[in-house]
């Protein structure tokens, strides 16, 4: 689990590697990654878009960004939360990704909450220390 706070929003990632939707014969490994987003404020927010920078272990960068969060651009009043899960694909066995959430306030004021790092690792992966 992985954990940051900015403004008062709390993002908890949880990745998992999917061995059933994977294929490392073919250079396909797949992870679910499930996020949860908490206004631990006083003030309404709404996520209005998303960014992600996702690196493999070949050092290979994709980018996305877009509105919202699986389809949504949830509002979470004072102690709410919100919870989706999505995916990725890589063509290495591990990477990492890291990104923000463009928020807004009630009163029109924006800011980025942001997104820990977290491992993508493929569970058989030998791991090495460099």
């Amino acid at each position: 689990m992985y954990q940051a706070e900015t403004h008062d929003i709390r993002v908890t990632v949880t990745p998992k590697f999917l061995d059933r939707e994977s294929a490392p014969e073919k250079s396909h490994f797949v992870w679910s990654y499930s996020i949860e987003i908490e206004n631990r404020g006083s003030a309404t927010v709404q996520l209005l878009s998303r960014y992600w920078r996702i690196i493999d272990a070949a050092g290979n960068v994709q980018e996305v960004e877009g509105p919202g969060v699986v389809g949504e651009q949830p509002v979470l009043n004072p102690g709410d939360s919100f919870s989706y899960t999505s995916g990725v694909p890589l063509t290495t066995p591990s990477g990492f990704m890291h990104g923000h959430y463009v928020m807004v306030t009630g009163q029109g004021e924006s800011f980025s909450a942001e997104v820990p790092a977290f491992s993508l690792d493929c569970a058989d992966e030998r791991r090495v220390v460099h």
